[in-house]
């Protein structure tokens, strides 16, 4: 049986920093304790309903890249709940399976999109212009169409509102060129080592966002890490290049939510129980796929 959903949390004596749209972040001294509720976010929005499970399938899922991809640098210190400091052995319960110690870095102010497919707002931009965040693209391609090379668009990050799309010119600008050479070619290394694994579970990674940070003058992979929040996950035997394939992440909800009267501000609606399941089985789904014979 499926533990209740958690859309918030206070861990008494355990102070909280701050509630993100989807974790909640507590100060632990020396690290911190990030903990991945069931909330969700559409379109930046943080909606009523929790996703069932959802938290945990980002936590464990992280928790898997971030051992794997040992040619970069990470924030988590473990995933382990049996090595978590012993304050918090009251809380285990609600802890067991979404939360994980990090290190306290910190967080760069540009989110690192790796497209390595066309969607979302790359291909609106792409019909506008041919471009996805002022990269120029061939001529010709379609919806889903699968890039000649994977391709970095930075954006913004934004706590409040829309991410927002920038170019490499503007990230050199808010990063210094050093630091923005070094997250682009890790980015892209990350991403085709997942996409490489991914392949091999039936899974495309359309494209994805990273997350890093400073700890220690180091730069540090933080955040998530290949998640169905963070990505655009497709299955392989249904993708059609000039259709919108169905996914294993929230793409299923935006969906939806484009078929009803609500203009993507707060508050945001209720979701129906038969989309509540579905994308709680999709998360689910992934998850098992691409951990699968490797417990996480």
């Amino acid at each position: 049986m499926q533990p209740a959903p958690i859309t918030s949390l206070e861990l008494p004596g355990i102070k909280k920093l701050r509630s993100g749209k989807v974790r909640e972040v507590f100060d632990l001294g020396d690290t911190l304790l990030f903990v991945a509720t069931d909330r969700l976010s559409a379109f930046d929005v943080v909606f009523p309903d929790p996703i069932p499970g959802k938290g945990a399938v980002l936590n464990q899922l992280s928790a898997f890249w971030f051992r794997r991809f040992t040619f970069v640098q990470n924030h988590m210190i473990t995933a382990d709940i049996k090595k978590f400091p012993r304050a918090l052995a009251p809380y285990h319960h609600e802890l067991h399976g979404r939360s994980m110690i990090v290190r306290k870095a910190q967080p760069l102010p540009v989110e690192c999109v790796v497209r390595g497919y066309l969607a979302g707002s790359g291909w609106k931009e792409y019909q506008k212009s041919g471009t996805a965040s002022g990269v120029t693209l061939p001529p010709g391609l379609k919806l889903a169409s699968q890039l000649p090379e994977p391709i970095f668009t930075p954006s913004t990050k934004n706590d409040v509102g829309h991410d927002e799309n920038i170019d490499w010119k503007e990230c050199c600008r808010l990063l210094g060129v050093d630091v923005a050479e070094r997250v682009r070619d890790l980015s892209l290394k990350v991403y085709e080592a997942g996409r490489q694994h991914a392949a091999k579970c039936g899974i495309i990674v359309a494209d994805t966002k990273f997350e890093f940070g400073l700890f220690e003058n180091e730069l540090l992979l933080i955040d998530e890490c290949l998640t169905p929040d963070s990505s655009r996950f497709w299955p392989a035997d249904q993708y059609v290049a000039g259709q919108s394939p169905p996914s294993f992440d929230k793409q299923f909800v935006r969906d939806y939510l484009e078929t009803i009267d609500w203009n993507k501000t707060p508050p945001a609606p209720s979701l129906p129980a038969e989309i509540i399941e579905k994308t709680s089985q999709k998360y689910h789904e992934a998850l098992e796929r691409l951990i699968g014979a490797e417990s996480p």
